[in-house]
C-alpha cells in the first residue's frame, strides 16, 4: 500500500496531463466539440422518456432527470470497464518503453471519463430548476456516493486489465456481461416499482451499479437517505477488490511488456 500512494503521487501529473490530452483528442476536428457529452446522454434520454410514457404509458416522476442521472453515471462505469479490459494493449507505445505502473492508466480513463460524465450531469442542475425539485441538505451525500463509484469502478477496472492482457476474449465476455447488468441496473425504470420484494431487494444490494444509481436519484430527486449499508458493504468489497487488482499489476507488469513486444 505504501508503494501504490508513493506511485499515485509520483505519476499524478503524468495522469492529469494525459487525461487532458485525451480529452481534447475527442473533440478535435468536432464543431461541437465537448457539447457531445451533454447530448449524448440528453438523446438517450429522449428514447427512453418516449419508450416508457408513449409506448408503454409507464413511468416515475421526473422521468428525464431519472433517466439521465443514471444514463450518465452507468457511461462512466460502463466506459471505465470496457476499455480497462484492453489499456496495456492499447498504451504498448508507453509501456514498452518507459516504466509507469499500468494502474496509472487506469486513472487516466477515470479521469477523463469522469469530467465527461460531470460536464453531462451539469443537465441535472438545470432539470432540477426546471421541474422546481426542492432539494435539501442530504445532496451534499452524493460526494461519499461518488467516492464508492470511484472505488468499485477502479476495483473492477484493475482486475480486468490485468486478466486483458492474457485473455483475448474478455473484451467480449465484458462488452456482454455490461449489456445485461446494464437491464438490471434500472437505467430508464424504477427496480424497487416493477419487481416485488425480496428480488427488487436482492437486485439493488446484489449489484452495485443499480444501487449507487438509486442511492444518487434518492438523494438528488427524492430528498430520501440511501441504503447505507448496503452501500458501506460495496466500499469494503471495492477495496478488497481493489488491493487484490493492484497486487496482480505489481506482481505480472514485468510480463505485460514481454507479451506487448
Amino acid at each position: 500500500m505504501k508503494r501504490f500512494i508513493t506511485d499515485i503521487q509520483k505519476y499524478r501529473s503524468y495522469a492529469l496531463y494525459a487525461a487532458k490530452s485525451e480529452l481534447k483528442s475527442e473533440v478535435a476536428g468536432s464543431r461541437l466539440s465537448w457539447l457531445w457529452w451533454i447530448l449524448d446522454p440528453m438523446l438517450f434520454m429522449m428514447v427512453y422518456s418516449f419508450v416508457a410514457l408513449i409506448v408503454f404509458s409507464r413511468g416515475v416522476p421526473y422521468l428525464p432527470v431519472f433517466i439521465f442521472i443514471g444514463y450518465s453515471v452507468w457511461n462512466f462505469f460502463s466506459s471505465c470497464l470496457r476499455q480497462s479490459v484492453k489499456l496495456v494493449a492499447s498504451n504498448s507505445s508507453i509501456v514498452t518503453k518507459v516504466y509507469i505502473p499500468k494502474y496509472i492508466l487506469i486513472f487516466v480513463k477515470m479521469v477523463s471519463n469522469a469530467f465527461k460524465m460531470f460536464v453531462s450531469l451539469l443537465l441535472v442542475i438545470v432539470m432540477v430548476i426546471g421541474y422546481q425539485i426542492s432539494v435539501d441538505w442530504k445532496v451534499i451525500l452524493i460526494v461519499p456516493v461518488f467516492c464508492i463509484l470511484f472505488v468499485v469502478t477502479f476495483a473492477f477496472s484493475s482486475l480486468f486489465l490485468h486478466f486483458g492482457v492474457y485473455l483475448e476474449d474478455l473484451a467480449y465476455i465484458v462488452s456482454v456481461t455490461l449489456k445485461l447488468i446494464f437491464y438490471m441496473t434500472g437505467i430508464f425504470y424504477s427496480i424497487e416499482d416493477r419487481l416485488p420484494y425480496p428480488f427488487s431487494s436482492f437486485l439493488l444490494k446484489g449489484n452495485p451499479m443499480a444501487l449507487l444509481v438509486d442511492s444518487l436519484r434518492k438523494l438528488i430527486i427524492y430528498q430520501s437517505m440511501p441504503d447505507w449499508g448496503a452501500l458501506t458493504l460495496w466500499l469494503l468489497i471495492g477495496i478488497l477488490l481493489a488491493i487484490a487488482g493492484i497486487h496482480n499489476i505489481y506482481k505480472h507488469e514485468n510480463s505485460y511488456v514481454k507479451i506487448m513486444q
